[in-house]
């Protein structure tokens, strides 16, 4: 059974995330849907960081660091 809920938002937060769901081929709603499961199923633990961490992939630092520049403080 489904239950409606209400969240706010900002307005132009809104139109773009529903601009972004149509590109997807789908609704805010549906897209509300699949972040709500993942959400619950998703454990507290290492895996989640690394999940987490997966959907900043696009960061590249644009060099290796030295390892002074690792280590500095």
């Amino acid at each position: 059974m489904l239950k409606n809920i209400t969240f706010s938002a900002e307005e132009s937060l809104i139109r773009r995330a529903r601009e972004r769901a149509t590109s997807r081929g789908t609704t805010l709603n549906d897209e509300f849907r699949e972040w709500i499961e993942k959400y619950v199923e998703r454990p507290e633990s290492a895996g989640a960081f690394v999940e987490l961490m997966e959907h900043f992939t696009y960061v590249q630092p644009g060099r290796p660091f030295l390892r002074e520049e690792m280590n500095e403080r």
